[in-house]
């Protein structure tokens, strides 16, 4: 099951490159825009096929999104039905469409998560209190010590621990602060914890710390547990009739929270701290890495992080990043505020410097997800 969930998180994943290029695409024909290209990934090009319409469509080797080639996509051109030469307002229309179908399909699969059950991922996650109803609430492994009665016993992380028996008294674990009360009445003795791994739920046998133990490892720089692991909630929660609202809520939530670690990611690079600011950040590798822990937590997580992705994917292409939407849009618009014409040679300088560095990034992205993840 988790494999399978893997698959479709990554086909989902590929999905928001298709929609968010389909909205350039969309947005092209209807201005009178010529669309010659159509392509998944940046090149070089590993596949295509040309349409009887003279569209190209191809697969291109490079993960880092997508893109719609346009006639004549530079603000210079002339030509009947090129870029250039469509109006202002329709080249805007263009250059927003992309962000526009992510914010949409954000909102979408945050709203029908909030109908079928939405996991709680953030302190506070946003919600209507009184249309918001409870529907699952498991408690994970987070964290096993090492040389613990969990580390001998095998447990390993993200495990559900159902519940802890001791010879006849069964003692169901229904939230994280349940797990140390329980642990600490079974200390010493020899007991069979029921968990669930991989949708496979197995007894796994340990023998807890003593009281005496515990206690006196208090008074060292290392305190020890009776089980020895980090319990952590993954809760999940449904609401009717303000679903809708839920999603908006979560937008501007999440939003807010992406601007957030976006600043201080650029205050950590103007620190000179880089080794931070690449924590802050994921690629590919990345993300390849949290689908595939996620999928262990079911569909829902995989959605929430689907949803999340497209909602980042608005994000950054919104905002005056040269090579990307929103930096192709403020060029436009500054060279008209200057009332200056926006050359050909220019336009290429100003965005093949800027996607040189998106490059760049993603080299040095996708070097430090490997030595993290693997």
């Amino acid at each position: 099951m988790a494999i399978f969930l893997l698959v479709i998180g990554l086909l989902l994943f590929v999905s928001l490159v298709v929609v968010h290029e389909w909205g350039h695409f969309i947005a092209a024909r209807r201005g009178g825009v010529e669309v010659e290209e159509f392509g998944i990934g940046f090149p070089p090009m590993a596949w295509s096929k040309k349409l009887k319409s003279g569209l190209l469509l191809s697969i291109n080797w490079l993960p880092l999104g997508g893109f719609v080639k346009l006639k004549g996509e530079n603000d210079s051109a002339t030509s009947k039905g090129s870029f250039g030469a469509a109006p202002l307002k329709t080249k805007v229309k263009i250059m927003l469409a992309g962000v526009g179908m992510n914010l949409l399909t954000a909102f979408i699969l945050l709203t029908f998560l909030a109908l079928i059950g939405i996991p709680k991922i953030l302190e506070g996650q946003y919600t209507v209190a009184s249309d918001t109803k409870v529907i699952r609430n498991d408690v994970l492994i987070g964290n096993v010590s090492e040389d613990s009665p969990a580390g001998k016993a095998g447990l390993q992380l993200q495990d559900r621990v159902v519940e802890i028996a001791a010879a006849n008294d069964v003692q169901k674990i229904a939230n994280a602060e349940q797990l140390p009360e329980v642990t600490k009445k079974f200390a010493g003795k020899d007991v069979s914890i029921t968990i669930v791994r991989n949708g496979t739920q197995q007894q796994v046998p340990a023998k807890l710390r003593t009281v005496s133990e515990v206690e006196a490892s208090k008074n060292t720089d290392n305190p020890k547990g009776y089980l020895g692991i980090s319990p952590q909630e993954y809760t999940i929660q449904r609401s009717t009739w303000s679903a809708p609202i839920v999603a908006a809520g979560l937008i501007k939530q999440f939003t807010e929270a992406t601007l957030k670690g976006l600043g201080g990611l650029v205050a950590n690079l103007f620190r000179g701290n880089g080794s931070e600011a690449t924590k802050q950040v994921s690629g590919p590798v990345g993300i390849f890495v949290i689908l595939k822990d996620g999928s262990l937590l079911g569909f829902e997580f995989i959605l929430m992080i689907i949803a999340i992705i497209s909602l980042t994917l608005a994000i950054m292409n919104a905002l005056p990043i040269p090579a990307l939407d929103g930096g192709r849009l403020f060029v436009t618009l500054l060279f008209r505020v200057m009332k200056k014409p926006l050359t050909k040679d220019m336009e290429e300088k100003i965005h093949g410097s800027g996607f040189a560095v998106l490059m760049l990034l993603f080299v040095i992205i996708t070097i430090v997800d490997v030595k993290r993840f693997f």
